[in-house]
């Protein structure tokens, strides 16, 4: 077998001193050209923006109050998330924070710390029983505590869905108005992380579609995190509280440290148009933010695919925020003005949140739509784990979502 072995002198004569082909084009920077949630143009990372969130209201605040004195910190969304947590247990002496492994901080960090601040009293390690962890948060709140419970990771909430759906969610009825649960908030992480698999990536919200009396919300980024636990921790009913996991590190604001709140059942118009509707909420944001500009301003690779005609359309982006009740009003009068509308949710296409909210559209903007209303979902199929990255809806997905339905 005959072997050659260059030394750096006989390399450079075979080859020249000229730099290989593969190397003269400039390499893309590591996450590429367009917009990352850690670099997305939606975060707030000045302490003027983040002090002027839409929506957002100081719980000492009165008609001459303004924001001038406010401080803000840099926070990602697990921080704000122990941020809210921590604030509702200084003023609220019933609070107490439970579930599994939470004395200690959690899987995700979000009760790092709580149990020295408060005591083991009020933070404390439950059993592995996701049924058991709501019919106890069900119990404190009826006895007028306020209630804060983890159940570590959304797909494991299946077995407290009886308590939930059929004891929380109708307590208030059931009793004739006597008895209430609005104590009770169950945290959760949800969505999909990039490996979690079958078993660490669902989106559960839509089970609970049918479930009256019952409100689910899902954050997007620190400040909503913050802002809409707050207002979901006080709210007079039992709220389940989703929290996208991948975005607890990669999602980064100047959030403010005093107490706030931001309005629940009120989605938020984060980029106006009057093309077409582009509706989402949690993770889901960031993937139609970097699908609307790979629509203005295609790559090179794209260039070809995406007609000049399409590049300056006006799409209004809409984060969703409270899926159960929805905003109607918000999402049909978008609907009126731009005649279109494509809903992108990572949880599945069949019986899907956006299959109610189609619905809803259609009977109410019908003579207003140019084009059908278009689902961009995951597959209606178990979350694979080498493959999660071909079953999440990712911003290609919804630029050719988007592309068909402004050419209908």
């Amino acid at each position: 077998m005959l072997t050659t072995k260059f030394s750096a002198r006989s390399f450079r004569r075979f080859f020249g001193t000229r730099r290989l082909n593969s190397t003269i084009a400039e390499p893309p920077p590591a996450g590429g050209h367009l917009p990352s949630v850690a670099t997305s143009q939606l975060l707030r990372s000045t302490r003027d923006s983040a002090l002027r969130t839409p929506g957002l209201v100081f719980s000492d605040e009165d008609a001459s109050n303004l924001v001038g004195g406010r401080e803000t910190r840099k926070m990602n969304t697990y921080q704000a998330v122990r941020d809210a947590m921590s604030l509702a247990m200084s003023k609220d002496d019933t609070a107490v924070v439970f579930g599994e492994d939470v004395a200690f901080g959690g899987v995700f960090r979000c009760t790092m710390g709580l149990a020295e601040e408060f005591g083991k009293e009020r933070v404390f390690n439950t059993p592995l029983t996701e049924q058991g962890i709501a019919g106890f948060g069900i119990g404190l709140a009826l006895m007028g505590h306020t209630a804060i419970a983890e159940i570590q990771f959304a797909d494991y909430i299946y077995p407290a869905f009886d308590q939930l759906v059929n004891e929380a969610a109708k307590i208030r009825y059931r009793s004739g108005g006597q008895y209430n649960v609005g104590g009770l908030t169950i945290r959760t992480p949800t969505m999909s992380v990039g490996h979690g698999g079958l078993y660490h990536s669902q989106s559960p919200e839509g089970f609970f579609m049918a479930a009256s009396g019952l409100k689910i919300v899902i954050p997007r980024s620190p400040i909503q995190a913050k802002g809409l636990l707050l207002s979901s921790i006080r709210d007079p009913n039992p709220v389940i509280f989703m929290e996208p996991k991948i975005l607890y590190r990669s999602a980064v604001e100047q959030v403010p440290i005093d107490d706030f709140e931001l309005p629940l059942g009120e989605a938020e118009v984060l980029t106006t148009g009057s093309d077409l509707t582009l509706l989402t909420w949690g993770t889901p944001v960031y993937h139609c933010e970097a699908a609307l500009h790979m629509l203005a301003s295609p790559p090179s690779s794209l260039e070809s695919l995406i007609p000049p005609s399409l590049r300056s359309a006006k799409i209004e982006l809409i984060d969703l925020r409270s899926v159960l009740p929805w905003d109607v009003e918000t999402v049909t009068q978008s609907v009126k003005r731009t005649g279109r509308l494509v809903i992108v949710h990572e949880a599945g296409l069949t019986a899907g949140v956006g299959a109610e909210i189609s619905a809803e559209v259609q009977k109410r903007c019908f003579l207003k739509l140019n084009a059908p209303v278009r689902r961009v979902t995951g597959w209606d199929i178990p979350v694979a784990l080498q493959y999660e990255k071909f079953h999440i809806p990712d911003s290609i997905r919804v630029l050719d979502a988007v592309m068909e339905t402004l050419t209908y």
